[in-house]
């Protein structure tokens, strides 16, 4: 159970995400040594570059790599290969006050029998979370119950034949069961965001549920990738909606995991891209999103999945500034698991609400989420240099 769910104080605390001690105090002196090397390894970036490819390689010639990168890299970012596994990880982060966000991580999959079985998959996470106040939120991708070229075709506005029509309904079916799920045991879930080629169909498909779900609170939650410079006007455009509807809007504000490839691809096909012309306008509508939460806070629940030090602080200075409760129920902030600990455990014994990300699955079913792990933070200017050195201080006040 999490340490913290009564009297969350109002302002006056003494927030400092430099104290090492509570960051890490759920963290052994092995752990501690395995994160040093680990973020050491991820910050060369020609390891991580030649990794997935090498990695693949080895699994096809059946060479035994999955130890490795069981007892390395997914040690670090995954609870477990089933959610059993993660009971360990889900008690260590709610013995410092942080919730867990069980996050089925299995991607790139195209038939059928899979979607179903992701479903299952998904509805047991919500089924796992009932009654347990250390799991205060789920999560899934479309993408993990629906095929993406078939997302693709319809946000393109493309004609589907008979047979993708028939697919688009199981599709829609497999998304209504997860919400209906979330709703009758009274779970939130997030419908995480995916590339801006086949957002609008999701963003779609979130509203309905929503429509069908958040009335008389916040079950579904979309994302907002603020990276992209017209999602700002999405939230509020949305915010208008569910007010208009009389439904609660739930947001999942991120900045966002396909800026390359975005790019990449509006590049190639010769159009503008959907993404920030630098860093400090993403930084700047992330932020304004924040405000705008707060100021809606009673029409809107959201979550601030953010890895900034900027965001958070500001997010604890709107709250204070509006006088309300650092564990306001509309309110979480989120990390990923095995990453900003500074951020979450402090934030966490400050009383605020904190829930981590933590994926799990087979490992070879989860390395495309553990090599976009690596690669978004290397691509992320000084995160692995702020991991290493929050590391050092801690290794050097354990006299390590």
């Amino acid at each position: 159970m999490l340490t913290h769910t009564d009297n969350a104080p109002r302002g006056g605390n003494e927030l400092s995400f430099e104290n090492t001690e509570i960051a890490f105090r759920h963290t052994s002196n092995s752990g501690l040594k395995r994160a040093w090397w680990l973020f050491k390894f991820i910050n060369i970036n020609f390891f991580v570059k030649v990794g997935p490819p090498i990695t693949n390689f080895a699994l096809k010639l059946h060479l035994p790599i999955q130890g490795i990168i069981r007892a390395t890299i997914f040690k670090q970012f995954c609870g477990g290969e089933t959610i059993a596994e993660c009971g360990a990880t889900i008690k260590n982060l709610a013995e410092g006050g942080v919730g867990t966000i069980l996050d089925y991580s299995v991607e790139g999959e195209d038939e059928e029998h899979i979607f179903d079985e992701t479903r299952d998959e998904i509805i047991r996470t919500i089924e796992r979370a009932k009654g347990d106040p250390s799991i205060p939120l789920t999560v899934f991708k479309v993408t993990g119950v629906g095929r993406f070229a078939l997302l693709e075709k319809l946000d393109a506005k493309q004609q589907l034949d008979t047979t993708e029509q028939q697919e688009w309904e199981k599709v829609q079916n497999r998304v209504l069961a997860i919400c209906q799920k979330a709703h009758s045991l009274d779970i939130p879930v997030m419908i995480d965001a995916e590339e801006s080629w086949i957002q609008d169909t999701i963003d779609m498909l979130a509203l309905d549920m929503m429509r069908n779900f958040n009335r008389n609170r916040t079950i579904v939650y979309n994302t907002y990738q603020l990276y992209r410079h017209d999602k700002l006007a999405s939230l509020k455009h949305d915010h208008t909606l569910a007010k208009a509807e009389g439904f609660y809007l739930g947001a999942k504000l991120v900045r966002g995991a396909y800026m390359e490839k975005e790019r990449k691809r509006a590049a190639e096909l010769n159009y503008p891209s959907p993404i920030q012309p630098d860093k400090a306008s993403a930084d700047k509508d992330y932020n304004k999103a924040l405000k705008f939460c707060i100021d809606n806070i009673n029409e809107i629940a959201f979550v601030a999945g953010t890895h900034n030090e900027d965001s958070c602080r500001i997010l604890t200075e709107l709250l204070d500034a509006a006088k309300l409760d650092h564990n306001h129920p509309h309110v979480y902030f989120s990390q990923l698991l095995g990453m900003s600990d500074n951020l979450s455990f402090n934030l966490a014994n400050s009383r605020y609400n904190v829930a981590k990300y933590v994926p799990y699955g087979p490992v070879k079913a989860v390395l495309p989420y553990l090599f976009r792990r690596a690669q978004e933070n290397t691509a992320i200017a000084g995160q692995m240099g702020r991991e290493l050195s929050l590391i050092t201080k801690e290794k050097k006040r354990r006299g390590m």
